[in-house]
């Protein structure tokens, strides 16, 4: 497990739709998202092994739900992890929407 010298930080790439956390420079994970109007659909999350345990995920989250409130975006959580992040954290219950069949056909199709 490596540990980070300095703070992660989180970056938006809007050129590959996702958030990316950053320890020392090197990509630790990424939430991935689609833009769907004026909402944000989040279809997955993941850590990457060599810095599992750390609560990188949670930061990740945080910081990404955090910047889309700033949008004046909504969010729709498709992933199961942010699912579960918003069930602890009520303080996004006010910008997000439920997962619909609609939002899932349109997800599929935007994924191939």
């Amino acid at each position: 497990m490596t540990q980070p010298s300095s703070a992660p930080t989180v970056e938006r790439n809007d050129d590959k739709h996702r958030y990316e956390i950053l320890v020392d420079g090197e990509r630790a994970g990424l939430t991935a998202y689609r833009d769907r109007g004026e909402q944000r659909v989040f279809y997955h999350t993941e850590i990457d092994d060599a810095f599992a345990g750390q609560g990188l995920a949670s930061h990740l989250v945080q910081e990404a739900l955090t910047d889309v409130r700033r949008s004046g975006k909504r969010i729709v959580p498709v992933c199961p992890y942010v699912a579960k992040f918003l069930k602890k954290h009520e303080e996004f219950a006010d910008i997000t929407d439920g997962v619909t069949p609609d939002v899932l056909e349109w997800l599929d199709a935007r994924q191939g």
